[in-house]
């Protein structure tokens, strides 16, 4: 670590990159900020090559547990322990929108995606989603300079009645899948350990994916089309149409509970409670 960034009383539970500017490679240092969410309910810009707090805003009553980025970096989206979902402009420390759908379930997953505007039938370039840690997702298509957001989709997944052999349940897990048009990828605690594809166009599941447990983590590579799931000591990284062609990569003594590829596909960094590794990947 060369450099460290302002540290609070509070903990930080999320954060994220804003991503570089389309078209400009490399990103210049002076333009690399970072958002991270805190268990007072407060988001924080930091700069990176400044090592400085920018902007604090204080969106959330309950704790922070989901952040991110809108694809052009011009909005913050984040989600807390109490389900609220909020959209914030770093620009002007504004908050400018409140949703309330994921209500007394934390947010475990915002994401968003670049769409041609009028896709879907719908306004707004920007795709995004939200899950919740009672399995439920929803699918929002978003224009965020006229402040219209429109519910695509309501995914809710069923599961047993009680979690039988498990200490605590695995989070609920969702991801836009990076080579395949319209569809996302779920896991969580179900009636079955699985991944399943769901086409936001059919509304439907196109296939599922056996799994050996339920996932602790979720990862898909932009780079090709290969998934990373993390379970108890290990990640696999399979192909998405089957889990049989897997590679096991077993480095860990607990619990998976990141992982990430490189926008490169070819290195994966898996984390849990004791360690950090990363790996070199063959093949993907």
């Amino acid at each position: 670590v060369t450099e460290s960034l302002p540290i609070s009383l509070q903990s930080c539970q999320c954060l994220a990159w804003k991503p570089r500017p389309t078209g400009v490679w490399p990103c210049s240092s002076e333009s690399q900020h970072v958002v991270a969410g805190y268990s007072d309910g407060t988001v924080r810009v930091f700069s990176v090559s400044r090592t400085e707090m920018e902007l604090k805003i204080h969106p959330h009553a309950a704790a922070l547990t989901a952040i991110t980025y809108s694809t052009d970096g011009e909005m913050i989206l984040s989600g807390g322990k109490d389900g609220i979902v909020a959209v914030s402009s770093p620009r002007t420390g504004m908050t400018i929108h409140v949703l309330d759908d994921h209500r007394g379930s934390p947010i475990t997953v915002l994401q968003c995606t670049r769409k041609q505007y009028h896709d879907f039938g719908v306004e707004g370039g920007e795709l995004w989603l939200a899950t919740s840690s009672d399995r439920r997702v929803s699918i929002w298509a978003s224009d965020w300079l006229r402040d219209k957001y429109e519910l695509l989709d309501w995914l809710s997944f069923p599961a047993p009645a009680g979690p039988e052999g498990l200490d605590s349940l695995p989070p609920s897990l969702a991801a836009f899948c990076p080579w395949e048009h319209s569809v996302l990828v779920y896991v969580g605690f179900g009636m079955q350990k699985e991944a399943l594809f769901y086409s936001l166009r059919k509304k439907q599941v196109l296939r599922k994916i056996s799994l050996p447990a339920f996932a602790t983590s979720l990862s898909l590579s932009a780079a090709a089309p290969f998934m990373a799931i993390g379970f108890s000591g290990e990640c696999w990284v399979c192909p998405p149409s089957s889990a049989r062609g897997e590679t096991n990569y077993a480095g860990h003594d607990d619990t998976v509970h990141l992982c990430r590829f490189a926008p490169s596909g070819r290195r994966l960094l898996t984390a849990s409670h004791s360690a950090v590794l990363v790996w070199e990947l063959t093949g993907a």
